[in-house]
This record gives structure tokens, sequence and C-alpha cells, in this order.
């Protein structure tokens, strides 16, 4: 070990005790910033102090420490909850270093320790934390190239999953779950921002930390079992790594109490519709992707309850693939739809049960305050006549037998918060006036000296006038000698011989007796005692509650299912939506069908056109939609889009009748930006989410295109458009539903060559040289984009208007539409793929009996390439 040097140890020398003490818990916490307690403030010294003083808004000073000038800011004590969310959204991790003694009995310097490590993804404070969004905490595991382990956890709730998979399902539940911070191995940071960009904030593990015999003992002691077969996550020895790294993350940050996190969930990606990355940012479920937008959760959330609330927003990140949980899900929502009293009377019950979820997190991490508790006791006060709704409304409805017999009343702690606990307790534990009366004789007492010693003093005063005779009796106090009896001159013969003279006037004298000395010790020390013992017993009423966590979290778990198939139930009628039909049959059939959030921002008095839309395997896989901007195109994909996920979300969905068959796959190829920082033009970023659909397509796939092409020149764009579709048409497995909005109209000549596709247009009238969007679906292709009608109602400039009507007048009479059109139909024709094997002549039938009769594992690679000149010449 090396020794210090000079500048060192001089500089050692100079340091004050809490200036050594500072820094040895500050080398502690690497990049962590450390809320010093220091009196009745947390202090920031040096850069954490810079950093504190610009996210903050405080005032930054220096001062002089061994010579040298330090920067110095700092907060009351009482700000924490004020100022620790700000520090915490800005990406920091916060260090609270307390005082663990009182100054007024320390002996020296007061010792201090870090009691909780606040990092964005690791937080209980409810200001830090949104109430109707999930905090999770990600870790992630580099396994092998492309292949990865994945957890997450919000600790705020007790939620913990874990899987692995490839780079594109992970990136996908990146986005999905969207956490506030991401763990993974230091030396895969180049790696895991070239991957996944450097969106999240990040904590780096050295290797150690990434053992599977490591992470999977930490996992078997936290649950305490044997194994974790018992949770199903067993074989996934990534993901196992992934959340192992997990809990010592917690440990490293002072949570040592996390006994609310009693199960590990696998995340299985069968379960559920695939969405990629950009397709949850296309369709904006969560999130709007323009400032002012509106994502669909703000129309379908109107759940009553924070954990309600969370639950749906994951729902529309995870929609269903079984068809018997999707029509449970529907059955129950129309249950709710056809028995809305039932519905109303369930919302008045769920509307004081707050953050039930959260709460009892607190309980068992013992973060609660009182004021909480007596909320928990609310919360739960309602379990019981929930059950009993729920119950009732069964007899008709069997499927919510599983909801009722699921719910614990927990009655008993119910009993003993409303026995003990004040109905409205401090917010801290260290006031007092926490307990009620009648729970401890010595607590009541206390209360009786410190509450009502005016009382008590009267009453003695009373009784010994009335025991001596002494009718000018009086107590009175003074800080020489306390509490004291006071006798007049005229009465000191009739006072007992057991009282103590203390002081001596002209005309009276003082006593004290036993009964005072010992009142006036309680009394200096009643609201001492009366914090130590209500602390006791508040922290005892904690621990009992923590017995109740499992049934707890399980009574959370059903209220928030209820409550977000409530809520879907509430939208349904507010919105007229109908029951989707869920087949297993290859068919979307959609009357009368609308955009759920474009419907709900509607000028008042405007209503949303809607559209029919049929799409099949046999006879119309894809439908190529022109017509020009503004028309609804876009629209009308999205609401095609938006409508499949509902419905396999278990949400009613807006159409007067949709049948619709099981979708595994959305895909969506809609706008496009550049991507700078990885140097990607708006066209190679529309290329790759484009190759990412060819690449990953089922037979039971959605996909919508818009505008595909359009960020390369026109003979490129169409080019690539007319092979995609052709592409999606006659692939060999899969036959995916595909809309294709497109302002290449010479899309339309496919329709003529491939039997699955077809034309349609969205209806514009030209009236007065204006255009009038009339939003609706009609067969057939367009020839128009109206391009120039729509610039001018952007705005633009006359002159440019009219200059570009002139050249599109010139092209037009140049016949350059009629020629291209007729090069289209000359274009070599690329329908051979699905009849490839088919006999159609000798010469095919022949190739196919030479590539049936071929055994590839017995060629020698020079016999393998004469056979495969030999075919070359036969085709």
């Amino acid at each position: 070990m090396a020794r210090p040097s000079k500048e060192e140890l001089i500089k050692q020398a100079k340091e004050t005790p809490l200036n050594r003490q500072y820094n040895q818990i500050k080398s502690k916490y690497p990049g962590a910033m450390l809320l010093f307690r220091v009196g009745d403030f947390y202090e920031t010294f040096g850069e954490d102090a810079i950093k504190a003083s610009k996210i903050l808004g405080i005032v930054l000073t220096r001062r002089n420490n061994g010579g040298a000038q330090e920067e110095l800011a700092g907060f009351p004590h009482h700000s924490l909850d004020s100022y620790l969310p700000k520090l915490v959204r800005a990406g920091q991790r916060v260090a609270i270093c307390d005082q663990l003694e009182d100054p007024s009995t320390a002996k020296g310097i007061v010792r201090r320790g870090v009691t909780e490590l606040v990092t964005p993804g690791v937080s209980f404070n409810d200001n830090v934390l949104n109430t109707r969004q999930n905090n999770y905490l990600a870790s992630i595991h580099f396994a092998r190239p492309d292949y990865f382990g994945v957890a997450f956890l919000d600790v705020s709730t007790g939620e913990f999953l874990t899987t692995e998979g490839n780079t594109a399902y992970i990136d996908k539940l990146l986005q999905s779950f969207a956490p506030s911070e991401v763990l993974y191995c230091k030396k895969h940071r180049q790696e895991f921002q070239g991957i996944f960009g450097d969106k999240f904030n990040e904590f780096c593990f050295e290797d150690w930390a990434y053992k599977y015999d490591f992470t999977y003992n930490l996992l078997i002691n936290h649950f305490r079992t044997t194994t974790l077969k018992g949770f199903g996550v067993e074989s996934l020895t990534e993901g196992i790594i992934a959340a192992g790294v997990i809990l010592r993350y917690l440990s490293d940050t002072e949570h040592k109490e996390v006994g609310h996190i009693s199960r590990l969930t696998r995340l299985d990606e069968d379960k559920y519709v695939w969405l990629d990355r950009f397709t949850i940012r296309n369709l904006e479920l969560v999130f709007a992707q323009h400032e002012g937008g509106v994502p669909l959760i703000q129309v379908l959330d109107q759940t009553i309850t924070p954990m309600g609330a969370r639950l749906l927003r994951k729902w529309l990140v995870l929609p269903l693939k079984e068809k018997s949980l999707i029509q449970e899900r529907l059955d129950t929502v129309e249950f709710f739809v056809k028995n809305h009293e039932i519905a109303e009377q369930l919302a008045l019950l769920l509307k004081p049960i707050g953050d039930l979820e959260r709460l009892i997190s607190k309980v068992a991490v013992r973060r609660i305050n009182p004021r909480e508790m007596v909320q928990l006791k609310r919360a739960l006060s309602q379990i019981l006549p929930i059950r009993k709704l729920v119950e009732a409304g069964s007899k008709e409805f069997t499927i919510l037998q599983k909801y009722f017999t699921q719910l614990t009343d927990c009655q008993y702690l119910v009993d003993k918060i409303e026995r003990e606990l004040r109905d409205e307790p401090p917010v801290v534990i260290n006031q007092g006036n926490m307990i009620k009366s009648g729970i401890e004789a010595e607590l009541d007492d206390l209360h009786k000296i410190a509450f009502s010693g005016k009382d008590f003093l009267i009453e003695i005063q009373n009784r010994e006038a009335q025991r001596t005779g002494i009718p000018s009796l009086k107590i009175s106090y003074n800080k020489v000698f306390g509490y004291y009896l006071e006798v007049s001159n005229a009465h000191k013969s009739k006072v007992p011989a057991e009282w103590i003279r203390k002081q001596t006037l002209v005309n009276a004298e003082r006593y004290i007796t036993e009964e005072l000395k010992v009142y006036e010790d309680k009394i200096l020390t009643a609201e001492t005692r009366i914090f130590e013992i209500e602390q006791r017993l508040f922290n005892d009423l904690v621990a009992t509650a923590g017995e109740f966590v499992p049934q707890i979290q399980q009574n959370a778990r059903i209220i928030s299912v209820l409550d977000a198939l409530a809520s879907f139930a509430s939208v349904a009628l507010k919105n007229k939506y109908c029951k989707p039909l869920i087949t297993e049959n290859k068919v979307i059939n959609i009357k009368e069908g609308r955009h759920a959030v474009i419907e709900q921002q509607l000028p008042l008095g405007e209503s949303y056109v809607p559209n029919d839309l049929f799409l099949d395997d046999e006879t119309q896989q894809i439908i190529i939609i022109t017509g020009p901007n503004m028309a609804g195109k876009s629209a009308l994909l999205r609401q095609t889009a938006l409508m499949v996920l509902m419905a396999q979300v278990g949400s009613f969905v807006p159409a007067e009748s949709a049948e619709l068959g099981l979708v595994d796959k959305i895909f969506t190829r809609v706008g496009a930006s550049d991507n700078l920082s990885r140097g990607e033009s708006t066209f190679m970023v529309e290329m790759t989410e484009t190759a990412s659909i060819l690449n990953n397509l089922s037979d039971r796939s959605l996909i919508i295109m818009d505008e595909i092409g359009r960020g390369t020149s026109t003979y490129d764009g169409v080019s690539i458009a007319w092979s995609i579709a052709e592409y999606l048409h006659n692939h060999p497995k899969n036959k995916p539903w595909t809309l294709f909005a497109t302002h290449y109209h010479e899309l339309n000549q496919l329709t003529e060559d491939f039997a699955r596709i077809k034309n349609f247009n969205v209806a514009v009238k030209e009236v007065d040289n204006k255009m009038v969007f009339l939003r609706k679906l009609k067969e057939g292709g367009s020839e128009h984009s109206f391009g120039i009608h729509v610039a001018q109602m952007a705005g633009m400039p006359q002159s440019v208007v009219l200059r570009a009507n002139e050249i599109l007048h010139h092209l037009e009479q140049d016949h350059i539409k009629e020629d291209t059109k007729e090069k289209l139909q000359q274009a070599p024709k690329n329908n051979i793929q699905l009849s490839f094997f088919e006999p159609q002549d000798p010469k095919l039938e022949e190739l196919k009996n030479k590539l049936k009769a071929l055994d590839v594992n017995t060629l020698s690679p020079i016999e393998a390439l004469l056979k495969l000149n030999e075919l070359v010449k036969l085709v």
C-alpha cells in the first residue's frame, strides 16, 4: 500500500473531525451526492455543492477549509421532501447521511451514517414517484452477442420480473417498461450505449457481480427457498443473473428491509403480442410523440386507484395472445357495462382506497408514517364491502368468483389500528399525539401529566386544602425549586409534619412534598417518555401490519384488476364502444370503425367519420390506400391497429361491430426522423424499421405501412414500395394482414397482378378549386394527391402555389404519368414465388424432382457447386 504524500499528510493534519467524518462516509458512496446532516441543515460540499446549487437553485457559498476554498450549499432538513425529488429527477443518486444520535447527549462529534441511498430507480418517496406509473429499476446481463438477461423491479410495489432474449426483445421491453434506471456490467458500457442509446440513467457494476452461483444464492436466500423452480424461472440462467444483481444493488443502497418483494415472475414472451419499440412509439400507446399530443392511455384510463392505473398501463404494452384470457377480460367488461349500477357502486368503494399497493410496501420496509397507517386502515375497511359487492355479482357472472374469493378483509389489523391510533395523527413519529388513551396505563398517566397538568395541580391543591383545613392554600412554580405549596402565616400551624419548608416570605411560607417532587420529575420527563412509549407502540403496530403484507398485496392485485376492467367498461359506455368478437379465423372485419383518440379531440359539434375495413388471407390480404395528405389515410391505418390492440388488451373498441382474428404481432412503419447521433438519415431510419418488419413477420401479423420509400427519389421509392408489397403477398409461409398507405399511385397497378392486393382510396371532393375532405374509404385507387392544395392550406406563399400548379400542368401535358404507368405495366412480374414448386411445365417438374433428390449433408463443396451450376442451367 502506497504511503501518503507530504501534501496529503498536511491536508489530513488540517482536517477537522467533521471533515474527516464527511470524507470517510463520502468515500463509501462514489458517484452519489451526499446530503450531510449538520444541525438543522443538509449540507453538500465541493462538486456535490456545485451540482446541487444548479439543480435546486440554491445559493452556492465558499468556506476556508485548511487554507483552501471549498464550495458549500445546503437547505433546511425539513425541506428534504421538496428538494430530494428534484435531485433524483435530474438523474442524481443521493446518499442521505443522518445524525444517528442526539447531539445534546453525544460525546464528541455526533455519530452519522447513510440511512438511505435514493436513486432514480429505487425510491419510496411519494414526491419522487408518479402514482399512476411504475418506477422500474432494470438490470441487463450481457450473456453473449445478441442475447441478454433482463430483470425489472419496482421496489415501491414489490413487483419483480425477469426474462431473457435477443436484442430486439430486450429493446422492446425497455421501451415498454421505461425504467428510471438501468444496471449493467461496467465492461459493456460502450456496447450498451451502442445498442440501447444514452436515454437511461445508468449504474455499472464490476464483473464479479455477474456470476450465476452468486446471484442464484442471493435470490434463494431472499425468498427463503431451496430452488427457483416454484417461480418458473429456473431455466432462465441469464435472467437469474440480471435479477440477482438487482438484489445486490438494493443491499448496496441501504435497502435491507425488502420482504415485500415476495415473488419473481417470469415475463414470458410467448404470452404477449409482439410490439416492437417502433410500434409502441408510433401508435402513441402511453406517451405522445409530439408536445400537446394525446396518448391512447389518456383516453382509456378512467381508473380510480393508482395501482389500477399502473396495471392498465402495463396491459397496454403487453396485449394478450391467448383467446381464453382475452375473452375473460372482455366478458367481465361486458358484465360491468350491462350492470353499470354495480360498476358505479364499485367506483364509490374504490375511491377511499388510495395506493394500497405502495402503502403496504412502506409497511414492509418500515417507512410508513402514522398518517399513512390511518390511510391503510381506511383502505382495508373497503375490502369487505367490495368483496360482498363482487360476491353478489358472481351469482349472475361466475367469473367474478375468482376475485372475491381472493380478497381478505384483514379485520384484526383494521380493528387494531382503529383501537390504538388517533384519527388524525402527525406525519412524524417523534411528536407524540399518535396513540389513543386506554392502550397503556403509563402512557395515560403521562398524557394526563403533560396535557392536563393544570387540572392535576388543582386536584392536588383542592385535596390538600380540604385535608389540612387551609382554605387559602395554593400551588405555584419557580425555576429555583420547582413546584411548591404556599401557606399564609395565619395558617402555618396547620401545616403537616411531612411537608418540607423551602422558603420563608414576609407573609407566607413555601413548602414542597414528596408527591410534588415526583410530579415535577414526571412532568419534566413526560414529553420525552411519551415519545418513547408512542414510538414503541407505533413500531409494534407496524410490525403487526407487516404480518399481513402477503394478504394485502394480494388484495391490491385484485383491486387493480377490477379497477382496470371497470375503467374499460366506463370508457365503453361513455364513448359508445362495442364488444369485439375475437376469433381464430384469419379475418379482420370492422364496421363503422373510429379512431379512439382523434374522435375525442374533435371540435365541439364535429363528429368522426367512421369507416368499414375488411382483411383476410384469401381475397383481401393487402390494401393499398391512396389519397391526398390530410384526407385521413394515416388515421385509418392507426385506428385499425389500435382497435386490434385494444381488443387483445381486453377493452371494447370504437366501432359498430368488429370481428377480429387473433394477432400475434403488430408492426407499424409510420413517420420518420433523422437519428443524427448514430449517423442515420430519415431514409435509413425508415429502411431499418421496414427491414425489422420483413425479417420478423408471422402468419398472424398486422402490418401498418405509411408512405414507404418517400425518403428517397421517386423511382427508388416506387421500386422499394412495389417490391415490399410483392414480398408481403408472395411470402412462401406467411400472409400477414397489411394496410399500405401511399402517394405512389403507380402501386394501383399491383391489384391487377396480385390476387390478394386491393386498391382503396380516401375520398375527397373538389369544389370551386377547393378541396373538401370526405374522410370516407372507398374501393378503387386514386390518381391525385392534391399536394399543392394542401400546401396552399398550410399558408405557402401564393406565388409558390401558382408556380407549382404551372409545373404540374406541364408535366401532365407531357404524359409523364401515362409513360410511367405504361412502363410499370411492362415491368417484370414476380408472381412465381408462390407457385414455384407447382408443376406448371416439364422443366419445373424436373427441377422439383432434382431438388427433392438432393442430400445436402453428403455433398462435398465441389459437388455442391457443380450441382448448383446444373440447376442454374436448367432454370
